[in-house]
């Protein structure tokens, strides 16, 4: 097994032998020139090449900015650059630097803005206190997952092996597909561009049919620990619905938990949003006419979002986020474990994204009418960027744990805000109200 600064290296054995395996496994087929592909899909394609490892050069690196993580770019084979891409500094968050790019109007980076104590609580929160009921995830679709959550069980299940007296849990047996659930059309996957949400079409939203998706009929019983490299998803707040990309209104919205809904929650409030959306000078340009960020301070609560588990290997397509009824307030995301490439473009996939190398710590802020209805993806999670700080969590076992699952993982946090403060989805005509677990409001903070 070659390490992955080997397989940078053109002199290394391992280069020349993956190059060798690469020729002789290749596919004939066209060029990508000859495919027709938007410059957001060939972005893509760039950054998912696994060998010969893809070129960043032109993707924007802000940790090269701050010395205090060099040797944290150092012991990686993997760095962008400072330069590549066009950004300045709009001021401070919580005693951090904040960066705009002018090309993406409303996107706001913040290197390194969590200390790693408050990464490792992160991490801690997302596997043990949320990936479990009362919020679903991607394995409650396939598998009747115990209450106390995979993490917790993936712990009982090494410590029976360290310690014969402790009983081993019982292997989760997985899910039957019931009458009201609805399998997915034969051949592949179906790409789903749903109606972006707003005030005047929410009641025809909420309504439309929401069924479950059936589970894979195929499942053997399987440990927690076998499932725990399967976790993709956990929701937070408001269920959404992946079927029909919208929320389901129908079923109760469970309280953020209250570390995450604070941290956002006083980042939006402390951002120096009269800088980010000013007016340019002598001009009228696209931020002039925006004034939502005025309000924000007062109006942003949260109550939707979720958390990402991305294995190596695994990307995350080209979207827009058009669910929310409130379409510009502020989506913070915060980044975990190893680093990831993310693309973000404009309205359209034929508008060239800008790349940019979000590494463990880091938060990315998107906000108002461009921003928030942009193309955006991860394409690339990059191998052996997991920062020393999160190999050591502590002496014990479920802290080895941690370690040895977060070296092939990447963790993204993102909360958003559904709808405008003050909006009663319940008064728009929708005609069975449902009951919510909590205001955002009261969310436990």
């Amino acid at each position: 097994m070659f390490s992955n600064a080997q397989l940078h290296q053109k002199n290394e054995r391992a280069y020349k032998k993956a190059l060798r395996n690469e020729r002789r496994t290749a596919q004939p087929g066209r060029s990508p020139d000859d495919h027709e592909w938007t410059p957001f899909r060939l972005a893509e394609k760039k950054y998912k090449v696994k060998f010969p490892p893809p070129d960043l050069s032109g993707v924007l690196d802000l940790a090269l900015l701050d010395s205090e993580r060099d040797g944290e770019i150092q012991r990686s084979a993997w760095a962008g650059s400072a330069t590549a891409q066009e950004f300045k500094n709009v001021g401070t968050c919580r005693g951090r630097k904040v960066y705009c790019l002018p090309r993406v109007p409303g996107l706001i980076v913040m290197p390194g803005h969590l200390t790693p104590e408050e990464q490792r609580a992160l991490v801690r929160w997302s596997l043990c206190d949320h990936a479990k009921a009362p919020n679903e995830t991607n394995l409650d679709t396939h598998y009747n997952i115990p209450s106390e959550g995979i993490w917790s069980l993936h712990f009982q299940c090494k410590s029976a092996l360290l310690d014969p007296s402790k009983k081993s849990p019982d292997r989760i047996s997985p899910r039957k597909a019931g009458p009201s659930t609805v399998a997915p059309p034969p051949g592949p996957r179906q790409l789903i561009s749903n109606t972006a949400a707003d005030p005047s079409n929410f009641c025809d939203l909420a309504k439309e049919p929401k069924p479950l998706a059936a589970p894979s009929p195929a499942l053997a019983h399987a440990t927690a620990s076998e499932l725990l490299p399967k976790l993709r998803w956990a929701n937070i707040g408001w269920f959404y619905h992946w079927g029909t990309k919208q929320y389901d209104f129908s079923r109760p919205r469970v309280e953020i938990g209250e570390c995450v809904w604070k941290l956002c929650t006083d980042i939006v409030r402390a951002l120096p949003w009269s800088t980010i959306f000013k007016r340019p000078e002598g001009g009228n340009g696209p931020l002039a006419d925006h004034v939502d960020w005025m309000s924000w301070e007062n109006e942003y609560e949260p109550d939707a979002g979720i958390v990402n588990f991305y294995q190596l290997k695994d990307t995350l397509m080209g979207h827009v986020d058009r669910s929310e009824v409130c379409a510009t307030s502020p989506l913070v995301s915060i980044s975990l474990g190893n680093a990831a490439v993310f693309l973000i473009g404009g309205h359209s996939r034929d508008q060239e994204p800008t790349p940019l190398l979000l590494r463990s710590g880091d938060v990315v802020v998107m906000s108002g009418p461009q921003c928030r209805r942009a193309y955006h993806g991860v394409p690339r999670v990059l191998d052996g960027t997991l920062p020393d700080h999160l190999l050591s969590f502590g002496e014990d076992l479920e802290s080895e744990l941690f370690e040895s699952y977060l070296r092939t993982t990447r963790i993204n946090i993102n909360v958003r805000q559904v709808f405008p403060k003050g909006f009663d989805p319940w008064k728009q005509g929708a005609s069975e109200p449902i009951s919510d677990s909590c205001s955002a409001s009261d969310a436990d903070v």
